[in-house]
Protein backbone atom coordinates (compact mmCIF):
# COMPACT_ATOMS: atom_id res chain seq x y z
CA UNK A 1 0.00 0.00 0.00
CA UNK A 2 1.80 3.12 -0.80
CA UNK A 3 2.34 5.39 2.01
CA UNK A 4 1.06 9.09 0.66
CA UNK A 5 -2.38 9.68 -1.06
CA UNK A 6 -1.88 12.82 -3.55
CA UNK A 7 -3.84 15.39 -5.07
CA UNK A 8 -2.59 17.42 -8.05
CA UNK A 9 -3.76 20.80 -8.46
CA UNK A 10 -3.19 21.35 -12.16
CA UNK A 11 -3.94 23.94 -15.37
CA UNK A 12 -2.88 21.20 -17.71
CA UNK A 13 -0.59 21.71 -20.15
CA UNK A 14 2.80 20.06 -21.21
CA UNK A 15 4.44 20.26 -18.09
CA UNK A 16 1.56 19.57 -16.35
CA UNK A 17 0.78 16.92 -18.55
CA UNK A 18 3.95 15.05 -17.87
CA UNK A 19 3.26 15.64 -13.98
CA UNK A 20 0.27 13.28 -14.21
CA UNK A 21 2.06 10.86 -15.47
CA UNK A 22 4.88 10.62 -13.16
CA UNK A 23 2.71 10.80 -10.17
CA UNK A 24 0.83 7.54 -11.81
CA UNK A 25 4.32 5.73 -11.99
CA UNK A 26 4.95 6.86 -8.66
CA UNK A 27 4.38 4.00 -6.56
CA UNK A 28 5.07 5.55 -2.85
CA UNK A 29 1.80 8.15 -3.52
CA UNK A 30 -1.53 7.28 -5.24
CA UNK A 31 -2.86 9.86 -7.26
CA UNK A 32 -6.55 10.29 -5.60
CA UNK A 33 -7.25 13.65 -7.34
CA UNK A 34 -7.00 15.99 -10.00
CA UNK A 35 -8.12 19.51 -9.19
CA UNK A 36 -8.04 22.03 -12.27
CA UNK A 37 -6.86 25.30 -12.74
CA UNK A 38 -6.25 28.15 -15.15
CA UNK A 39 -3.28 29.36 -16.56
CA UNK A 40 -1.29 27.85 -19.41
CA UNK A 41 -5.26 27.34 -20.57
CA UNK A 42 -8.70 28.18 -19.37
CA UNK A 43 -10.21 25.57 -16.77
CA UNK A 44 -12.56 24.25 -18.77
CA UNK A 45 -9.98 23.07 -21.40
CA UNK A 46 -7.49 22.07 -18.51
CA UNK A 47 -9.75 19.92 -16.74
CA UNK A 48 -10.89 18.11 -20.23
CA UNK A 49 -6.92 17.46 -20.75
CA UNK A 50 -6.51 15.74 -17.79
CA UNK A 51 -9.58 13.37 -18.41
CA UNK A 52 -8.13 12.46 -22.34
CA UNK A 53 -4.64 12.22 -20.31
CA UNK A 54 -6.05 9.83 -17.70
CA UNK A 55 -8.33 7.92 -19.84
CA UNK A 56 -5.19 7.26 -22.74
CA UNK A 57 -3.10 6.20 -19.63
CA UNK A 58 -5.41 3.56 -18.87
CA UNK A 59 -6.52 4.99 -15.12
CA UNK A 60 -10.22 6.48 -15.64
CA UNK A 61 -10.34 5.48 -11.65
CA UNK A 62 -8.93 9.49 -10.74
CA UNK A 63 -11.34 12.05 -10.14
CA UNK A 64 -10.78 15.12 -11.55
CA UNK A 65 -12.47 18.29 -10.18
CA UNK A 66 -12.80 21.93 -11.78
CA UNK A 67 -11.26 24.67 -9.21
CA UNK A 68 -11.68 28.57 -9.98
CA UNK A 69 -11.63 30.11 -13.02
CA UNK A 70 -10.10 33.39 -12.31
CA UNK A 71 -7.64 34.87 -9.76
CA UNK A 72 -8.53 35.66 -6.81
CA UNK A 73 -9.04 39.50 -7.34
CA UNK A 74 -10.20 39.48 -10.90
CA UNK A 75 -13.18 38.25 -12.50
CA UNK A 76 -12.24 36.70 -15.60
CA UNK A 77 -8.68 35.24 -17.06
CA UNK A 78 -7.49 35.50 -20.57
CA UNK A 79 -4.60 33.04 -21.15
CA UNK A 80 -1.17 35.13 -22.01
CA UNK A 81 -0.04 34.75 -25.40
CA UNK A 82 3.23 33.49 -24.48
CA UNK A 83 1.34 30.62 -23.07
CA UNK A 84 -0.51 29.79 -26.04
CA UNK A 85 3.13 29.77 -27.55
CA UNK A 86 4.71 27.51 -25.24
CA UNK A 87 1.65 25.05 -24.80
CA UNK A 88 0.01 25.29 -27.93
CA UNK A 89 -3.83 26.64 -28.12
CA UNK A 90 -4.97 23.39 -26.22
CA UNK A 91 -2.33 23.22 -23.73
CA UNK A 92 -1.04 19.71 -25.03
CA UNK A 93 0.96 21.33 -28.04
CA UNK A 94 -1.67 21.00 -30.71
CA UNK A 95 -1.46 17.32 -30.28
CA UNK A 96 -4.94 15.54 -30.75
CA UNK A 97 -5.99 12.81 -28.17
CA UNK A 98 -9.01 11.09 -27.93
CA UNK A 99 -12.17 12.74 -25.97
CA UNK A 100 -12.38 11.12 -22.54
CA UNK A 101 -16.20 9.60 -21.79
CA UNK A 102 -15.77 10.92 -18.20
CA UNK A 103 -16.87 13.86 -17.03
CA UNK A 104 -15.83 16.10 -14.31
CA UNK A 105 -16.97 15.74 -10.77
CA UNK A 106 -19.90 17.80 -9.36
CA UNK A 107 -17.93 18.80 -6.25
CA UNK A 108 -15.86 21.54 -6.91
CA UNK A 109 -11.91 21.25 -6.57
CA UNK A 110 -11.18 23.43 -2.98
CA UNK A 111 -14.59 21.66 -1.69
CA UNK A 112 -12.33 18.37 -2.23
CA UNK A 113 -9.02 19.37 -1.37
CA UNK A 114 -11.05 20.18 2.12
CA UNK A 115 -12.71 16.89 2.26
CA UNK A 116 -9.22 14.92 1.27
CA UNK A 117 -7.68 17.00 4.40
CA UNK A 118 -9.96 15.33 7.08
CA UNK A 119 -10.01 12.39 5.26
CA UNK A 120 -6.18 11.44 5.02
CA UNK A 121 -4.90 14.24 7.33
CA UNK A 122 -0.90 13.93 8.00
CA UNK A 123 -1.06 11.33 4.34
CA UNK A 124 -2.48 13.75 2.48
CA UNK A 125 0.13 15.58 -0.51
CA UNK A 126 -0.90 18.89 -1.96
CA UNK A 127 1.20 19.45 -5.33
CA UNK A 128 -0.13 22.71 -7.55
CA UNK A 129 1.77 23.13 -10.29
CA UNK A 130 -0.75 25.98 -11.58
CA UNK A 131 -2.19 29.06 -9.14
CA UNK A 132 -2.73 28.97 -5.55
CA UNK A 133 -6.02 30.41 -5.84
CA UNK A 134 -7.57 26.64 -5.26
CA UNK A 135 -5.52 26.33 -2.11
CA UNK A 136 -6.09 29.77 -0.95
CA UNK A 137 -9.66 29.50 -1.36
CA UNK A 138 -9.88 25.89 0.68
CA UNK A 139 -7.82 27.57 3.36
CA UNK A 140 -10.01 30.47 3.80
CA UNK A 141 -13.40 28.33 3.64
CA UNK A 142 -11.87 25.74 6.20
CA UNK A 143 -8.69 26.59 8.17
CA UNK A 144 -8.48 23.75 10.17
CA UNK A 145 -6.86 21.94 6.88
CA UNK A 146 -3.51 23.85 7.69
CA UNK A 147 -2.92 21.20 10.61
CA UNK A 148 -4.51 18.15 8.99
CA UNK A 149 -2.66 18.19 5.23
CA UNK A 150 0.85 16.28 5.55
CA UNK A 151 2.67 19.31 2.96
CA UNK A 152 2.03 21.04 0.28
CA UNK A 153 4.86 21.16 -2.25
CA UNK A 154 4.04 23.37 -4.94
CA UNK A 155 5.57 24.16 -8.32
CA UNK A 156 6.55 28.22 -8.57
CA UNK A 157 8.08 30.95 -7.42
CA UNK A 158 11.69 32.29 -7.66
CA UNK A 159 14.44 32.70 -5.22
CA UNK A 160 17.41 32.74 -6.33
CA UNK A 161 17.25 33.02 -9.93
CA UNK A 162 15.47 35.75 -12.23
CA UNK A 163 11.59 35.07 -12.95
CA UNK A 164 9.97 33.92 -16.14
CA UNK A 165 7.38 36.72 -16.40
CA UNK A 166 9.63 39.85 -15.52
CA UNK A 167 13.24 39.73 -13.34
CA UNK A 168 11.58 39.08 -10.01
CA UNK A 169 8.40 36.96 -10.86
CA UNK A 170 7.35 33.42 -11.96
CA UNK A 171 4.14 32.68 -13.92
CA UNK A 172 1.68 30.33 -11.61
CA UNK A 173 2.76 32.77 -8.72
CA UNK A 174 2.33 35.84 -11.18
CA UNK A 175 -1.32 34.46 -12.24
CA UNK A 176 -2.23 35.20 -8.43
CA UNK A 177 0.13 36.99 -6.47
CA UNK A 178 -2.72 37.65 -3.40
CA UNK A 179 -3.37 34.28 -3.28
CA UNK A 180 0.04 32.60 -3.50
CA UNK A 181 0.94 35.41 -0.68
CA UNK A 182 -2.30 33.95 1.83
CA UNK A 183 -0.66 30.47 1.05
CA UNK A 184 2.48 31.47 1.89
CA UNK A 185 1.75 32.96 5.45
CA UNK A 186 -0.99 30.63 6.01
CA UNK A 187 0.94 28.52 8.25
CA UNK A 188 0.24 25.44 5.84
CA UNK A 189 3.48 23.32 5.98
CA UNK A 190 4.94 24.15 2.53
CA UNK A 191 7.95 23.20 0.26
CA UNK A 192 8.45 25.28 -3.05
CA UNK A 193 9.87 24.14 -6.11
CA UNK A 194 10.67 27.06 -8.09
CA UNK A 195 12.46 28.27 -11.05
CA UNK A 196 15.56 27.46 -8.75
CA UNK A 197 15.77 24.04 -9.21
CA UNK A 198 13.45 23.13 -12.44
CA UNK A 199 15.42 25.05 -15.20
CA UNK A 200 18.25 22.56 -14.31
CA UNK A 201 15.82 19.51 -14.90
CA UNK A 202 16.04 19.53 -18.93
CA UNK A 203 14.41 17.17 -21.37
CA UNK A 204 15.81 16.71 -24.88
CA UNK A 205 14.85 15.13 -28.02
CA UNK A 206 16.96 12.01 -27.07
CA UNK A 207 14.74 11.27 -24.01
CA UNK A 208 11.60 11.74 -26.14
CA UNK A 209 12.56 9.28 -28.95
CA UNK A 210 12.93 6.06 -26.23
CA UNK A 211 8.96 6.81 -25.75
CA UNK A 212 8.90 7.06 -29.35
CA UNK A 213 10.58 3.92 -29.71
CA UNK A 214 7.93 2.11 -27.48
CA UNK A 215 5.60 1.76 -30.28
CA UNK A 216 2.51 2.45 -28.38
CA UNK A 217 0.16 5.35 -28.59
CA UNK A 218 0.74 6.99 -25.10
CA UNK A 219 4.51 6.86 -25.89
CA UNK A 220 3.85 8.56 -29.83
CA UNK A 221 1.32 10.69 -28.15
CA UNK A 222 3.23 12.10 -25.16
CA UNK A 223 6.60 12.21 -27.43
CA UNK A 224 4.92 14.55 -30.10
CA UNK A 225 3.29 16.52 -26.78
CA UNK A 226 7.04 17.15 -25.54
CA UNK A 227 8.36 17.84 -28.70
CA UNK A 228 6.42 20.86 -29.04
CA UNK A 229 7.65 21.87 -25.15
CA UNK A 230 11.34 21.67 -26.84
CA UNK A 231 10.67 23.57 -29.78
CA UNK A 232 9.20 26.01 -27.77
CA UNK A 233 12.23 26.49 -25.48
CA UNK A 234 14.31 26.80 -28.26
CA UNK A 235 12.75 30.20 -28.88
CA UNK A 236 11.98 31.50 -25.07
CA UNK A 237 15.34 29.63 -23.59
CA UNK A 238 17.26 28.49 -26.01
CA UNK A 239 20.66 28.69 -23.69
CA UNK A 240 19.11 25.82 -21.38
CA UNK A 241 19.17 23.31 -24.22
CA UNK A 242 16.37 21.51 -23.67
CA UNK A 243 12.42 21.89 -21.89
CA UNK A 244 12.57 22.49 -18.16
CA UNK A 245 10.54 19.64 -16.61
CA UNK A 246 9.42 22.15 -14.34
CA UNK A 247 5.52 20.26 -12.57
CA UNK A 248 7.20 16.53 -12.59
CA UNK A 249 9.93 17.90 -10.26
CA UNK A 250 7.46 18.84 -7.78
CA UNK A 251 5.91 15.70 -7.83
CA UNK A 252 9.57 13.66 -7.39
CA UNK A 253 9.87 16.28 -4.04
CA UNK A 254 6.81 15.51 -2.78
CA UNK A 255 6.98 12.03 -2.22
CA UNK A 256 11.00 12.04 -2.12
CA UNK A 257 12.19 15.34 -0.77
CA UNK A 258 15.82 14.90 -0.67
CA UNK A 259 16.26 15.04 -4.35
CA UNK A 260 16.20 18.94 -3.51
CA UNK A 261 18.38 20.67 -1.01
CA UNK A 262 16.15 23.72 0.57
CA UNK A 263 16.54 26.43 2.60
CA UNK A 264 14.44 26.78 5.94
CA UNK A 265 12.41 30.01 5.12
CA UNK A 266 9.50 32.02 6.10
CA UNK A 267 8.29 33.27 2.90
CA UNK A 268 6.02 35.79 1.02
CA UNK A 269 4.72 37.14 -1.83
CA UNK A 270 4.74 40.48 -2.95
CA UNK A 271 1.27 42.25 -4.29
CA UNK A 272 1.76 45.21 -5.54
CA UNK A 273 4.13 47.64 -7.32
CA UNK A 274 7.21 46.49 -9.17
CA UNK A 275 7.87 43.62 -7.33
CA UNK A 276 3.88 42.16 -7.68
CA UNK A 277 4.54 38.25 -7.46
CA UNK A 278 8.36 38.66 -6.08
CA UNK A 279 8.59 34.90 -3.71
CA UNK A 280 11.00 36.36 -0.45
CA UNK A 281 11.67 36.10 2.74
CA UNK A 282 8.71 37.22 5.48
CA UNK A 283 10.49 40.03 7.10
CA UNK A 284 8.37 40.03 9.92
CA UNK A 285 9.19 36.58 10.67
CA UNK A 286 12.92 36.55 10.20
CA UNK A 287 13.71 35.54 13.64
CA UNK A 288 11.43 32.89 13.27
CA UNK A 289 14.00 29.85 14.68
CA UNK A 290 11.58 27.22 13.07
CA UNK A 291 10.26 28.06 9.65
CA UNK A 292 7.11 26.26 8.30
CA UNK A 293 8.20 26.69 4.56
CA UNK A 294 11.55 25.89 2.65
CA UNK A 295 12.23 26.56 -0.67
CA UNK A 296 14.21 24.55 -2.59
CA UNK A 297 17.57 26.04 -4.05
CA UNK A 298 19.72 22.77 -5.06
CA UNK A 299 18.36 19.44 -6.95
CA UNK A 300 20.12 16.45 -7.54
CA UNK A 301 19.02 16.33 -11.29
CA UNK A 302 20.89 13.22 -12.51
CA UNK A 303 18.97 11.32 -10.18
CA UNK A 304 15.69 12.83 -10.50
CA UNK A 305 15.56 12.30 -14.74
CA UNK A 306 17.22 8.76 -14.13
CA UNK A 307 13.78 8.36 -11.80
CA UNK A 308 11.75 9.84 -14.27
CA UNK A 309 12.61 8.37 -17.72
CA UNK A 310 12.94 4.97 -15.73
CA UNK A 311 8.92 5.39 -14.53
CA UNK A 312 7.40 7.14 -17.87
CA UNK A 313 9.11 4.80 -20.09
CA UNK A 314 7.47 1.81 -18.14
CA UNK A 315 3.98 3.77 -17.76
CA UNK A 316 4.34 4.11 -21.58
CA UNK A 317 5.04 0.69 -22.37
CA UNK A 318 2.67 -0.84 -20.41
CA UNK A 319 -0.43 1.46 -21.27
CA UNK A 320 -1.52 0.50 -24.10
Amino acid sequence: MAEYKMILDLDTGIDDALAIAYALATPESDLIGIVGSYGNILVEQGVQNSLDLLEMLGHTEIPVYQGLSHSSTTDHFDVMPISAQIHGKNGIGEVEIPTAKRKVETMNGPDFFIEAAHKYGKKLLIVPTGPLTNLAAAIKKDPEIINLVGRVTLMGGALTVPGNVNPVTEANINQDPEAADFVFRSGIPLTMVGLDVTTRTLLTTKETQKWRDLGTFAGQKYADIVDYYIDAYKVTSPHLGGCALHDPLAVGVAVEPSLVTTLALDMKVDTEGPYAGRTIGDETKVNNPNPISKAAIGVNKDKFLDEFMEKLTKLFAEAN
